[in-house]
């Protein structure tokens, strides 16, 4: 035996959410996600993904990071690191941003909101520790960055999530998409408020809930109350996601892709496209003009097999690309997936082929997304 085999690893800690015991009370299936206990299912992936389309969806998404940054300067400061206009952001609106590495590599989208204290920004779980460090390393000393912990994040979606969360929230139905208040729940004798946001990742019209943690089970009791509303596992959120064509960080998005290539070129606002001044800004400034080596892509499958992330995709015998998320889309009603194509073989209605077990599988580039979003946009028509 050698010296290093006289000690054991330690078990890493799967950590619960503060809805751990809510979930496995109401029957769910609870798998390891981003470091946590997280449901993946309650009844079945697929009822829960139409239930979500076509009423709303309860979802735990307390595992995502909640930060708050204030100081003065905070967003001219973070606007060295993500490509979106930050430091004009009128208070209470909302901008999807991406969190760049010093060559532009994107290590983590999320929503930043600019509040009354400073900014408040959602990334994902599985590299939020990450986040606060990058962060912490970047902006100047004086910038405060508060892990908020201590509050649960829950994600109602769905075409009627609004006519649920009216009853239970009272003003609610003001926001349009992209939009967030502070907002009162519970009894009018002592009120607690809530920071909601008319946002999420499913393509449908919701709200995603920041609540204290000792308070969310009693609001998800409330919410779940509403004849509207089932709580929907991480499975369906899969689902809903790959066919609203959203990505998943560490799927299709990674540090080894910049914006452009990744399909968040709409994340680079206008006045950054002139002036720069991100990381890696040079790099994907360029890519922007020229077009980028390779690109995220929808792709339709034909037949019964699924691709997979990490499927090759080929032009003939050529390997021009790999699959990063795929599956069945129950609202599509056929299998779909996304993946990096190399450029001259994107195109929207390229024929390809993808390889499983061996085989092939015939595949075409489609437009994203797959379903169209429903989002609540100010100025559009009902």
């Amino acid at each position: 035996m050698s010296e290093d085999d006289d000690f054991e690893l330690e078990p890493i800690e799967i950590l619960e959410l503060p809805l751990d015991a809510w979930h496995r009370d109401k029957g769910a299936r609870m798998v390891e996600f981003a470091g946590y206990y997280m449901p993946i299912q309650y009844e079945d992936i697929i009822a829960e993904h139409i239930w979500t389309r076509e009423n709303a969806g309860l979802f735990d998404v307390s595992h995502l990071g909640q930060l708050m940054l204030t100081g003065d300067g905070a967003a001219k400061a973070l606007e060295t690191l993500v490509p979106g206009d930050i430091s004009t952001l009128p208070e209470g609106k909302m901008r999807y941003s991406l969190l760049l590495a010093e060559d532009g590599g994107v290590l983590d989208d999320m929503m930043i909101t600019a509040v009354p204290m400073g900014l408040y920004i959602v990334g994902n779980g599985a590299v939020k520790w990450d986040n606060m460090g990058y962060l912490r390393e970047y902006l100047p000393d004086e910038i405060t960055i508060n892990n908020m912990e201590d509050r649960a994040l829950l994600a109602l979606q769905g075409p009627k999530a609004v006519d649920a969360l009216k009853r239970v929230v009272p003003g609610v139905d003001t926001l349009y998409f992209m939009e967030a208040g502070s907002f009162f729940w519970g009894p009018k004798t002592d009120p607690e408020p809530l920071w909601i946001s008319r946002s999420g990742y499913t393509g449908e019209d919701g709200f995603e809930i920041s609540v204290p943690g000792v308070h969310a089970k009693a609001l998800a009791d409330q919410l779940c109350a509403q004849p509207e509303v089932k709580p929907i596992g991480l499975g369906a959120r899969d689902t809903l996601r790959l066919e609203a064509g959203l990505p998943l960080y560490g799927h299709d998005m990674t540090p080894d892709v910049e914006p452009v290539a990744a399909n968040a070129a709409f994340a680079i606002s206008k006045r950054r496209r002139t002036e720069g001044g991100f990381f890696g800004s040079d790099r994907i400034l360029n890519a922007l003009a020229n077009g980028p080596a390779h690109k995220l892509v929808g792709l339709s499958v034909e037949g019964e097999m699924p691709v997979c992330e990490g499927a090759p995709i080929f032009a003939g015998d050529a390997q021009v690309g790999v699959i990063t998320s795929g599956g069945f889309g129950p609202s599509v009603g056929a299998l779909i997936a996304m993946g990096y194509v190399d450029a001259g073989h994107n195109a929207i209605g390229t024929a390809l082929a993808s390889e499983v077990r061996g085989q092939r599988v015939s595949i075409t580039v489609a437009d994203l997304p797959f379903v169209e979003h429903r989002y609540r946009r100010k100025g559009a028509s009902a």
